[in-house]
């Protein structure tokens, strides 16, 4: 069983929707991003979405292009976001680490070479926003084969006749992007998420977690109502780039987790 699947397993046994925090890794340098990422199982979160940092991304909005750029300037690398795994299990086995990011990096590292890499570092899943199921060959299928999770994004574009072939070879939890666009703008509905959540459950026996548009713990709570989780990236990355502490983010991230934990 993948730490992703015993996760939700831990959860549901407890009755409690999944907390997933979006964080840059590298942001606002290598050093606080790194205490930042050891902070979070402490203040609630279940699982870490730990960004790459990428010069041309496509589904984020302002604010965490901007931890992105924050994260290279800085000096961040994809062998860097790797190092953040290497020390953060040197004091937790446990709690799953999804990257999230684009494949150019992937590609130009090799993908024997990064899939070796990634599960010696201890990664447990992948969201890679620009492959398609059509590209599956390229990466997807050989992270299964590693035992890695490869995690797909449906959106409120995913209609009936595409849905099946975003869920083909998809593991650990489907990701839905409850807004149509980028991070951090719109707010989600849960009246307009819960019936898409519902469309898709009916297709999939895996958890379901939503994202985009959650920026406060009443909204993560009302999302995880209706969904298995619930996923904030910009609203944490903001405060971030903001400056404040990592203890004052933590608490914030806190705040979230409660939220979530009681929808």
């Amino acid at each position: 069983m993948s730490r992703i699947d015993a996760k939700f397993a831990q959860l549901q046994a407890e009755g409690k929707k999944a907390f997933v925090a979006y964080v840059m890794a590298g942001d606002p340098d290598y050093d606080t991003g790194l205490e930042i990422v050891k902070g979070l199982p402490d203040a609630g979160v279940d699982i870490i979405e730990l960004g790459v940092p990428f010069t041309d991304p496509m589904a984020d909005g302002a604010t965490i292009q901007l931890a992105g750029q924050r994260a290279l300037e800085a000096g961040q690398t994809l062998e860097k976001t790797l190092q953040y795994a290497r020390e953060f299990r040197k004091n937790d086995d446990t709690t799953p680490i999804v990257m999230m990011g684009y494949y150019n990096p992937i590609y130009s590292r090799g993908v024997d070479n990064f899939l070796k890499d990634a599960v010696e570092a201890g990664i447990d899943g992948l969201i890679i926003v620009d492959l398609p199921p059509e590209e599956d060959e390229e990466l997807c299928i050989p992270a299964q084969a590693a035992g890695i999770n490869f995690i797909r994004l449906a959106t409120p574009t995913t209609d009936d006749k595409r849905l099946p072939k975003v869920l083909q070879n998809t593991s650990g939890f489907v990701y839905y992007v409850s807004v149509t666009g980028i991070t951090g703008t719109a707010e989600a509905q849960a009246g307009d998420v819960a019936p898409e959540v519902a469309r898709i459950k009916a297709k999939t026996d895996l958890p379901v977690i939503v994202g985009f548009g959650i920026k406060t713990p009443e909204a993560a709570e009302n999302i995880a109502s209706i969904a298995d989780g619930a996923v904030v990236g910009s609203a944490i990355v903001d405060k971030i780039g903001k400056g404040e502490s990592v203890a004052d983010v933590l608490a914030f991230v806190k705040s979230l987790a409660d939220g979530t934990h009681r929808g």
